[in-house]
């Protein structure tokens, strides 16, 4: 009998946020795996062992999954599956910009089982606490990196916002975090809202909407090297 099935399971978005975050069931399931598809190896491997459910990583299979990965060699792969699959991102939930959204089309191809388990999801998470538009926005990840080509990106953005009634949604490689704000700060109208989210569901967290007036005036948070969500309204 075919068993396979494929559970997009959840991984924390801070350190030793087990408990605050992960739902017994999905613990159960990620002690019970035996192959996994994941963005990176190394994080999961250390994601298991923090669990302390005595999982014996060495007995595990590991298929490492990114940008560069294609649909055919994951589907020669998967059609030789015959057990569950667990699909771990990067940080937060599996599928959701993450590379392991091509694991469930194939699934789908393959007529393979989906189960999606809930998880901290940034995106949303940095939604619900902004105050903004909940019932239409737009996931863009990351804006360019020239800084001409990022601040005509950030323009585009606050029109497609204000004509729309949209929330607009984005994020930046932490280390360029500082830069980002302070381009915004630059181009944004001084009445359109901002709201960063940095750190989620870690005890340094953070959550902050006001107007971007308001934002020039006041002192603003240090973001370097701080996991961060960008929202404009």
């Amino acid at each position: 009998m075919n068993t396979a099935k494929v559970y997009l399971l959840p991984m924390l978005l801070a350190e030793d946020t087990h408990s605050k975050v992960l739902t017994p069931y999905a613990i159960d399931l990620l002690s019970t795996l035996k192959v996994f598809f994941v963005e990176n190896v190394k994080t999961t491997r250390r994601f298991l062992s923090s669990l302390k459910k005595g999982i014996v990583i060495d007995d595990l299979t590991f298929y490492e999954v990114d940008q560069k990965t294609n649909f055919e060699y994951l589907f020669d792969l998967m059609s030789q599956i015959n057990e569950p699959i667990g699909v771990i991102s990067e940080a937060g939930c599996a599928g959701v910009a993450d590379p392991g959204a091509l694991v469930v089309e194939v699934a789908h191809q393959l007529r393979v089982p989906v189960e999606p388990l809930m998880g901290p999801n940034s995106i949303l998470l940095a939604l619900m606490a902004s105050g903004f538009n909940g019932q239409s926005f737009a996931f863009h990840g990351y804006l360019p990196i020239k800084e001409d080509e990022r601040n005509k990106k950030i323009k585009a953005l606050e029109n497609e916002g204000f004509k729309n009634k949209q929330t607009q949604i984005f994020m930046e490689t932490p280390y360029r975090n500082n830069q980002m704000l302070a381009s915004l700060l630059k181009i944004l109208n001084p009445h359109t809202r901002l709201c960063i989210a940095c750190d989620i569901t870690a005890p340094t967290e953070y959550f902050e909407s006001k107007s971007v007036e308001s934002w020039r005036r006041n002192i603003l948070p240090d973001l370097h090297k701080r996991p961060a969500i960008f929202l404009l309204y």
